[in-house]
């Protein structure tokens, strides 16, 4: 392997990690292992911290494909909780809002749960990393200052229902790029004349690559660290 070169790896980012840390975790080993003092090292597609599943990882000369793989279709599992909302839409904050469920029927999802099928316009959670005059959305939020945020307009190739026992509503997601699976949870608790929240996340594919082709992080650490030292070997002993 040549992460100089360019290299793209697939990996199951774990629970309560930035996607910054996984990259920047990989990017200090390499480093070190190859005694450089710079590499590049980027993924293409951010997880929330309490999110977990497929990040891609590319290196050297391959962060070029970094755009290509970020405008690839994405599947999710996402777990929500109905009746209850929080500012974050997801566990990240405290719940601020209680709301009915005793109307929600097994019939009542699944006339709901449609109406997302396709183009859809969605306003990005106050808490995101979307650009307002220069700065971040959350960074507004986390000041108690409230900004408008504009709806884009996004494709759900696929949503289908897993589970569903009251308060818990289990959901599968295909879709397009930028897409939030929080503010998704926020408009079907919406949709369902009640509240909701995301309480866990697993991105389970983008494009062709599903979680069963990605390294366990420190599984992938070893991994590159021997195939350095493989290949220093190798060009030592020739």
């Amino acid at each position: 392997m040549d992460f100089i070169k360019g290299e793209v790896l697939y990996v199951a980012k774990p629970l309560n990690w930035t996607s910054f840390n996984l990259v920047n975790k990989l990017r200090w080993k390499l480093q070190k292992t190859l005694n450089v003092k710079k590499l590049k090292v980027g993924h293409a597609g951010t997880l929330d911290p309490l999110a977990t599943g497929v990040m891609i990882i590319c290196t050297g000369k391959s962060t070029k494909l970094i755009e290509s793989f970020q405008y690839q279709t994405k599947e999710y599992i996402a777990t929500l909780k109905l009746g209850e909302t929080t500012p974050s839409f997801d566990l990240e904050l405290p719940v601020d809002g209680t709301f009915p469920t005793e109307h929600i029927t097994r019939e009542l999802i699944d006339t709901v749960i449609p109406g997302f099928l396709g183009e859809i316009q969605q306003v990005p959670p106050a808490y995101s990393a979307v650009k307002v005059d220069g700065k971040r959305a959350y960074d507004y939020a986390r000041n108690g200052q409230e900004i408008e945020l504009k709806p884009k307009l996004l494709v759900i190739d696929e949503i289908e229902v897993l589970d569903f026992t009251l308060p818990v509503l289990r959901i599968r997601v295909v879709c397009s790029k930028g897409t939030y699976i929080r503010a998704l949870a926020r408009d079907i608790g919406i949709a369902l004349g009640s509240g909701a929240h995301l309480i866990a996340l697993e991105r389970t594919r983008i494009g062709n690559i599903r979680l069963e082709d990605c390294w366990q992080i420190d599984d992938l650490v070893q991994h590159v660290e021997q195939e350095i030292l493989n290949s220093q070997q190798s060009t030592v002993d020739n």
